[in-house]
């Protein structure tokens, strides 16, 4: 099972209406307990996914993630509420079909923070300035910051399960990092920067051996415009580190590179990413609903990234007739770095992952959600057989 480390700035530029600052998950509209001082959100998610075709087992597999938000205001102990502490615990158990077909996993929220059953805490703290800037610093789970993103968005509880979509790979930013992260909104762009370790955190304190492998840093700006009087969000991002190896831990033991390889030994990365979310049409009736499209062009100078070139495009949204649903198509394509195709030549054969994923929700009330999802992919591993996988996900806000 692949490990994928990502690149996502949300594309979250309302900062200073919604009040969050791209640190956190976005809070469920309902229900959240609130005491003076403390906030706490949950989210828990169900998954059933079976492989229909291709070289997958015909197996039914089920699994759950259960992640609480808890906010907790400076007032609490005393201090001024411009400082707050976010605490993110999250569970993940069962099985999935990660793996079994395409390298990139096909349910983000069942591939992070591990296999099997895993528990992982997330800790940062929040400086908040009258002007809307913000600054985090501790561990930060960026599938929370990819949660965020306007139409494509979810993190896998909501809308694309797929991580190629729920959270892009670039093999560059982990998907759990330790941090700082700094938010600087203005009227006409969101500027956003995180400097971070480059190695994957996940189940870990971020203490142990801090920026032992390099340093990364990830920036984007984010520009809010209005196209026909619809909005739209288009960014660009760039990411980078001084690492000098290929992220092993990110990657399945058969595609990590031998001793003496050629590729994986030159130091420092670096990528750029241009990104679009452009609603068509929005609902009047519901602020914040509407469809659009939405698509992301990636490119890196490879080695020792393992990803030179991906990109996906789709359409998203919420009938206007079911405000209370919301559907998406995608469609995928990543491509391996030329120098590891080469050096694993002789051991797999690999060639670019494509594919496309479907989903609707069927909002049942307004903290429960029923999700079908179908995904066809071709995969990397050049051998295998397209494979299509369907699922159902029950999603509970609580």
């Amino acid at each position: 099972m692949v490990h994928t480390v990502v690149d996502s700035s949300a594309n979250q530029v309302e900062t200073d209406d919604s009040g969050n600052d791209g640190a956190q998950t976005p809070p469920p509209p309902e229900p959240a307990k609130t005491a003076e001082h403390v906030t706490i959100r949950g989210i828990w998610s169900q998954f059933l996914d079976l492989p229909v075709s291709g070289d997958a087992d015909q197996t039914l597999r089920y699994g759950g993630k259960a992640d609480a938000y808890i906010d907790v205001k400076g007032s609490a102990v005393g201090i001024d509420d411009s400082l707050s502490l976010h605490v993110h615990p999250e569970f993940k158990y069962g099985k999935s079909s990660n793996g079994e077909i395409g390298l990139i996993p096909e349910n983000s929220q069942l591939f992070y923070p591990g296999d099997g059953d895993v528990f992982d805490l997330s800790i940062n703290v929040t400086k908040r300035w009258k002007s809307g800037a913000s600054l985090t610093v501790g561990k930060i789970n960026i599938l929370d910051l990819a949660a965020l993103t306007p139409l494509q968005g979810g993190g896998g509880h909501e809308g694309f399960q797929n991580l190629a979509v729920a959270l892009p790979p670039s093999a560059i930013v982990p998907g759990s990092v330790t941090g700082a992260l700094i938010n600087v909104p203005t009227e006409k762009v969101l500027l956003r920067a995180i400097i971070f370790d480059p190695e994957l955190q996940s189940r870990r304190s971020g203490l142990e051996d801090p920026f032992s492998k390099g340093v990364g840093i990830l920036a984007s700006a984010t520009f809010p415009v209005r196209v026909g009087g619809k909005r739209g969000y288009y960014g660009i991002k760039f990411a980078g580190s001084t690492r000098s190896e290929v992220a092993a831990e990110s990657l399945p033991a058969a595609l990590v590179p031998g001793p003496g390889s050629s590729f994986g030994n030159r130091k420092g990365e670096f990528s750029v990413i241009l990104t679009v979310d452009q609603y068509l049409s929005e609902d009047a009736a519901v602020p914040g609903n509407g469809i659009g499209i939405f698509g992301q062009l990636y490119l890196s100078n490879g080695d020792p990234t393992f990803l030179d070139a991906s990109g996906f495009i789709g359409i998203a949204g919420n009938p206007k007739k079911r405000p209370q649903d919301r559907f998406g198509v995608t469609y995928f394509r990543y491509s391996l770095a030329d120098g590891l195709v080469d050096a694993l030549r002789n051991r797999i054969p690999l060639q670019d992952e494509e594919g496309v994923e479907a989903f609707y929700t069927v909002g049942l009330a307004k903290t429960l959600r029923l999700t079908g999802n179908l995904q066809i992919v071709d995969s990397a591993i050049s051998p295998r057989a397209v494979g299509i996988t369907t699922g159902l996900r029950l999603t509970a806000l609580f």
